[in-house]
């Protein structure tokens, strides 16, 4: 086969095509589907023909016109009809697939069935003298289906051979590769790749650790070994990368497989895992190399996409700080569950722009984006936003979260995290905010820092708005999420960037993490339970040594610990704890029905009783700037901030 067309060469549907058989060349321009209907029109009566012609074995029909006549008629009206019906007219048959050829079957055997009854009915009521073989609408069912879909699949057939053609070019550099993972995703890139031959990349082979599918072919693909056959495979086909299409393997999965990959000698790529693939669907536009959170990914999250759904759509949604990075996946999760309206609040303007662009480019006019930039620090301003647009759903991610910087910025983190969120809540139940969100930290248990005891006192104000008025205000409590502004991850990889060293506080330092997706996901699923006053609490798996993660990294970058880059311990930060807990003493946790999140019902009752007192002389303190007096009312809202306190002065 050969391509041809005007100017440069390119993948899809060539300018025209053509089959070579035996010294014919045929040449196959893009056809629109008015050719097929044409098509149809002219070879549907030869079907009817040939099929009397292959049962009675004679050119004359004349004792069989009527017959004849009114089977071809009524075949043509009916195929041409159920083809359009099923939309047959309306595919790109250049990229036709099993789909298309079990409607065109179905159409077909309908259309003879129908066009029998009819070609009986006449002949049994109207005064015509016709003889009607009764074996001649099965053998027009078989004639019509092959001058339907020949001409159809001819089409298929010169697209498969131009990919084949433009794989098997000697002038194009090709590296070989192998796909780990034979499942849907394996096969969705193997599919993109074949169709995609400008990319230079050639499938040597499948891996795929299940043994009932070693020695078949998928795609024309063998399905050669499982992971532990990577290293002689790869030497054996000459591979030089492995393509990880395991959306759902673990992270101890993924660190095994890129760990033989490195020890083979070949680069890894790999597809996002479950919580970046919320549609589901794969393209080799995703392809990327492997990331420390591909190392630390865990057992994909089954959330109740129903009840998100139903609770969201058709709703007014508001998110404060909705160009950070919670904000910002909040608000992607959230326009896929088809809100009225979906209000982002943020104070920094170029963050609001960025993912107010990326939501438009969705394309989505039933769901109202409305960019509000205010700072949550001016109730006023926080007011006139919400009795103008009356959000029914709130979910808060606006905070300051930055430990270090918050040791040294005492009175602007309770500005922002404690007075902020008390502005909120004041001005969502002024007008009616149904259900409110608060997103928190592990590090409001047992506080260590001001970030942390803000986030609690942020808590307990959250608790007493729900008690007061008896609505789903609640808030959600989980750890470090990787790939957050200020997440040690980014830190990590910019010291690696410069040629370090990479420094660690401590060599015992553990912290709890998950991905931006799945707290996102868990934070709606949360809502969904939420009754009033409770903690969700995330089920974050098990905690992770920093220094391990710093090896990790550094073994991704393709660099040696010791050789390369070294570790520097430069000792715990002020504010910083070598581990985090997730509860607070008193709180009776229990899981709830979603096995990933955990519920402390009875944290509303931890509420002291002077806590609208201490807020108003907290307040006054840090708008003199009086940290040591900041300090005293903390101590007394959370006592057990106060003892850290004391040991610090």
């Amino acid at each position: 086969m050969s391509t041809t067309s005007s100017g440069s060469r390119w993948i899809g549907w060539p300018a025209a095509s053509s089959l070579e058989f035996n010294g014919i060349i045929i040449m196959l321009y893009p056809l629109r589907n008015r050719y097929f209907l044409a098509s149809d029109v002219l070879l549907i009566p030869l079907a009817v023909y040939l099929s009397y012609l292959t049962r009675l074995d004679t050119l004359n029909l004349k004792d069989y016109w009527w017959g004849f006549s009114i089977l071809a008629i009524a075949s043509v009206i009916l195929t041409c009809f159920l083809f359009w019906q099923l939309g047959l007219y309306a595919r790109h048959w250049y990229y036709a697939s099993i789909e298309e050829l079990g409607s065109l079957l179905v159409s077909a055997f309908l259309a003879v069935s129908g066009a029998t009854v009819i070609t009986l009915s006449l002949v049994w009521l109207l005064p015509i003298q016709t003889i009607f073989p009764r074996s001649v609408p099965l053998i027009s069912f078989l004639f019509l289906v092959v001058v339907t879909a020949g001409p159809r699949l001819l089409i298929r057939f010169s697209s498969h051979r131009h990919y084949q053609r433009l794989s098997n070019d000697k002038h194009q550099a090709r590296e070989k590769i192998g796909i780990m993972g034979a499942g849907d995703a394996g096969v969705m890139i193997a599919r993109e790749l074949k169709h995609n031959p400008h990319l230079g990349l050639e499938i040597a082979c499948f891996f795929d650790d299940d043994s009932l599918k070693h020695n078949m072919q998928i795609l024309g693909i063998p399905v050669l070994g499982g992971r532990r056959e990577i290293p002689s495979l790869t030497r054996f086909h000459g591979i030089k990368t492995i393509i990880i299409a395991m959306p759902t393997a673990s992270g101890r999965e993924i660190r095994e497989i890129v760990q033989i990959c490195e020890t083979a000698g070949v680069k890894t790529k790999i597809i996002p895992g479950i919580f970046e693939l919320i549609d589901g669907s794969v393209t080799v536009n995703q392809l990327r190399s492997v990331e420390i959170e591909d190392l630390l990914r865990r057992e994909p999250v089954k959330t109740d996409t129903s009840a998100i759904q139903a609770s969201l759509q058709g709703k007014r949604v508001l998110v404060t700080g909705a160009g950070g990075s919670i904000g910002s996946e909040l608000c992607r999760q959230i326009i896929r569950n088809q809100p009225a309206q979906l209000i982002l609040l943020g104070h920094g303007e170029n963050s609001i722009f960025t993912i107010l662009q990326e939501l438009r480019h969705l394309n989505l006019p039933a769901v109202g984006l409305i960019p509000v930039i205010a700072d949550i620090r001016f109730p006023d301003r926080l007011f006139s936003v919400f009795e103008k647009h009356h959000p029914e759903i709130v979910f808060h991610a606006a905070a300051h979260k930055h430990v270090p910087l918050m040791e040294l910025n005492v009175a602007d983190a309770v500005t922002n995290n404690i007075l902020g969120t008390r502005n909120l809540l004041e001005a969502s139940l002024a007008t009616g905010t149904e259900s409110f969100i608060m997103i928190s930290t592990d590090k409001a248990v047992n506080p260590t820092s001001i970030m942390g005891v803000t986030k609690r006192v942020a808590e307990l104000l959250v608790h007493q708005a729900a008690r007061r008025s008896g609505r789903p205000y609640a808030a959600v409590r989980f750890g470090n999420v990787l790939g957050s502004r200020g997440s040690v991850v980014l830190t990590f990889k910019n010291q690696i960037a410069r040629g370090g060293p990479v420094t660690v506080t401590h060599p015992e330092m553990t912290r709890y993490f998950m991905t931006i997706p799945e707290a996102v996901q868990l934070v709606l699923q949360a809502r969904v339970q939420g009754v009033g006053g409770e903690v969700f609490v995330l089920d974050m798996g098990q905690p992770v040594r920093i220094v391990d993660l710093a090896r990790d990294l550094i073994q991704l970058s393709g660099l040696e610990v010791g050789r390369d880059i070294d570790i520097v311990f430069t000792g715990v930060r002020p504010g910083e704890k070598l581990f985090e807990e997730l509860f607070v003493d008193g709180e009776n946790h229990r899981r709830t029905s979603h096995e990933k999140i955990f519920i402390a019902k009875n944290a509303g009752s931890l509420v002291p009783e002077n806590l609208e007192d201490d807020i108003n002389q907290l307040s006054m303190a840090a708008y003199d700037g009086n940290d040591g007096l900041i300090y005293d009312i903390l101590g007394q809202l959370v006592p057990e901030y106060q003892v850290v306190r004391t040991a610090r002065e």
